[in-house]
């Protein structure tokens, strides 16, 4: 959230002139403004009208706008809601480091265009996380992203990126709505939509010109639907009442952090912070295989309150308990299934951990390899995600398809008429004797 609360999160935060009035709520409360009916003149109405700093009412009506104003607060109601709610935990999060980097505070409902504020989202596309950035352009803006850690699951990392690209975006065009379609589209696109368009441009300026360029018919549906979805989605979720709609606003992501050693698992870290391992995995989403990355120690988020202690508890678990892994040596006729049965896990986790494991013809591994297994706990706590360092997946598409088919269906009407004609020009008698016995 901003420093001031909108009416999705409910949280009392510091008055500003940007923000509506809310009333104050706990976590989990539904997020209330007074009903309009209960002021009597139109200046406190207006103290409690909800305001924006994005541009969204002179595009109110706008007919791509209001389409996505009638299936949001319709058909999709009960998703766009859930997405509301699951914002609301990184709302202030987001748009305090949105106002520490000169944005518009309100471009937080970007996150619910691209992933629905989810930060383990995942396209076909192999783009990732809340801001859905592919694995190049996340090392691009200093992420880490490998077998062990992808910080574009990180909600504090990935937002201060999306921050930054969105900047640049911005000072580029001149404008936000234009920064958020190249943000979507790419930025190369957008420009040679200006130069293309900019007779038909003239006179018209910063996201007005969004506006002129979709009705071009130029860029992809998708980033026309963009920003009519990012004005749709801040016109509701400031003012869900008036849609018909009821927001419960989650906790705020808040956390402390501590340093643990290598190989730490994130069971060990829950334990000696008192806390549910999921507890520890929702803080810490970029940690991808249930314990820190080896070599290095980490920094890990636990829950507020936990700190105090937590060094002197983490020193008295069992050896076992801060246990991550351990390397065996694969024997003659074993498999990955039966390995992981040996040790309590699942073929999968020794699959995941061993990307590189060689086979026989039979499926046994080749005996003498080294395997790392992790304990129960940690092959518990490992998400099941793709590598990393896929870029793109490989789509073909419909188009592309129904050609190949065509193809195929002409190669192999060719193949029977080339066997036709040479059946027909062979002697009835060489034929015969052919099948002879």
């Amino acid at each position: 959230m901003r420093h001031a609360a909108s009416i999705l999160a409910a949280i009392a935060l510091a008055a500003s002139a940007l923000t509506p009035s809310v009333t104050t709520a706990q976590a989990g409360d539904t997020a209330t403004i007074a009903p309009r009916s209960l002021f009597a003149g139109s200046d406190a109405l207006a103290a409690f009208a909800p305001s924006w700093d994005i541009e969204v009412k002179s595009y109110e009506t706008q007919r791509r706008v209001a389409h996505y104003l009638d299936v949001f607060s319709g058909r999709a109601r009960e998703r766009v809601t859930e997405w509301l709610e699951r914002g609301s935990r990184y709302e202030s999060l987001i748009r305090a480091k949105f106002k520490e980097g000169g944005l518009p505070g309100d471009m937080y409902y970007l996150a619910l265009v691209e992933s629905g504020f989810d930060p383990n989202a995942y396209s076909k596309a192999a783009a990732v996380g809340m801001w859905q950035f592919m694995t190049g352009t996340g090392r691009d803006m200093g992420m880490r992203i490998d077998w062990w850690v992808d910080e574009r699951r990180d909600p504090v990392k990935s937002t201060g990126a999306a921050v930054r690209f969105i900047r640049d975006l911005r000072d580029r065009f001149g404008s936000m709505y234009l920064a958020a379609a190249a943000y979507n589209g790419g930025p190369g696109r957008v420009a040679r939509g200006l130069v293309r368009y900019a007779g038909d441009l003239e006179g018209k300026e910063g996201d007005d010109a969004f506006f002129v360029l979709a009705d071009k018919a130029y860029l992809k549906n998708e980033t026309r639907d963009y920003v009519p979805q990012l004005i749709a989605a801040a016109l509701i979720a400031k003012d869900p009442s008036r849609y018909g709609m009821e927001v419960h606003a989650r906790p705020a992501f808040a956390y402390d952090s501590v340093t643990v050693a290598a190989s730490t698992p994130l069971a060990a870290v829950a334990k000696a912070a008192g806390v549910a391992t999921a507890d520890i995995k929702e803080l810490n989403p970029h940690l991808l295989r249930g314990m820190t990355p080896p070599r290095d120690s980490t920094r890990v988020r636990i829950p507020i309150g936990t700190a105090s202690g937590f060094d002197a508890s983490l020193a008295l678990l069992s050896r076992d308990e801060r246990l991550a892994t351990r390397t065996v040596e694969s024997k003659k006729g074993e498999t990955a299934k039966s390995v992981g049965h040996a040790h309590g896990i699942s073929e999968i986790a020794i699959v995941a951990f061993n990307p590189k494991l060689t086979r026989l013809k039979s499926g046994r591994l080749v005996p003498g390899q080294s395997v790392l297994v992790p304990t129960a706990a940690v092959a518990a706590a490992s998400l099941s995600v793709p590598d990393p360092s896929i870029q793109r997946y490989p789509t073909i598409s419909k188009k592309k398809k129904a050609h190949q088919a065509k193809s195929a269906a002409k190669s192999k009407k060719g193949a029977r008429k080339k066997l036709a004609t040479r059946r027909a020009a062979t002697p009835a008698k060489k034929r015969a004797s052919r099948v002879s016995p």
